[in-house]
């Protein structure tokens, strides 16, 4: 976007994107990835007075950080995959620093849309996503790899919704799964039994509350041949087409895409703006 501007300028905002911001009686926040979920837009725009949908700054900064995520899931007993952190400056980036058995994930620490994630199967695989994923960001995140099956599940007002399944037809849910026309299929309510369905929702509401999250975000979770159930995060700002997880999850909760839009936008007044 930055790279399209005629002036070339690197500024965090765009000519006039404040004053057309300014006119709007509510911003309706579409903007996804370091900048859109990091808590810095929703930060700046408290600041200058002016509304938009979703969860607030603190909200979005917890949720972002998937170190921090972690902690907060484990200080309140969510189930989370074990996992640690390393940093680019720390010296010793070896497979044996991490204390973890293989196989195992790496994944930056902030980073959204399942890019420079990597499944890594030998202690080869593990040195080579190191160093890749240290090209996105200086800080990683490394857990235990869980086989099981992809879920979702949208919390509007402290609300869970129904549990969507995510069914890549090859690999798993990546980027190229994510984001082209024909690769997944999604299924909701999903396709589990319903005190599991109940379990997952409670989960959702209770990692919801802890990361301070409000108006509206989505979970992501494993679920494993035994019925294990672990949450790996949460998007503060999930995808909000019509063909997007969260707006399929509340169809199937009998909530048209037009009927959500009006709702989310009714439920971040309620939040910070009314009363």
């Amino acid at each position: 976007m930055k790279a399209s501007r005629e002036d070339k300028s690197d500024c965090f905002f765009g000519a006039n994107v404040i004053e057309l911001c300014r006119l709007a009686d509510i911003v309706f926040m579409g903007l996804h990835g370091d900048v859109g979920e990091n808590g810095k837009l929703q930060a700046a725009f408290d600041v200058l007075g002016i509304r938009y949908t979703g969860s607030g700054s603190l909200g979005c900064a917890l949720s972002m950080d998937k170190e921090i995520t972690k902690v907060i899931f484990e200080a309140n007993h969510i189930p989370t995959p074990k996992g640690t952190w390393m940093k680019r400056s720390t010296a010793d980036h070896s497979l044996a620093s991490t204390g973890l058995p293989l196989p195992l994930v790496v994944k930056p620490c902030s980073g959204g849309s399942s890019i420079g994630v990597y499944i890594t199967q030998t202690e080869e695989e593990f040195d080579k996503a190191v160093k890749e994923s240290f090209r996105y960001e200086d800080e990683i995140i490394i857990e235990e790899y869980i086989k099981g099956r992809e879920l979702a599940c949208g919390v509007i007002d402290g609300k869970a919704l129904p549990v969507i399944e995510i069914c890549p037809k090859t690999g798993w849910f990546d980027y190229a799964n994510k984001y082209q026309e024909g690769t997944t299929e999604e299924i909701c309510p999903a396709r589990i039994p319903e005190e599991t369905a109940k379990k997952i929702q409670a989960i959702s509401e209770h990692a919801f509350q802890a990361l301070k999250l409000d108006v509206y975000a989505r979970a992501d979770f494993l679920l494993t041949e035994d019925g294990n159930i672990y949450c790996l995060e949460y998007n503060s700002l999930p995808g909000m087409t019509a063909a997007s997880l969260l707006p399929k999850e509340a169809k199937a909760a009998g909530i048209e895409f037009g009927e959500l839009c009006e709702l989310l936008i009714e439920k971040s007044m309620d939040a910070r703006y009314c009363g």
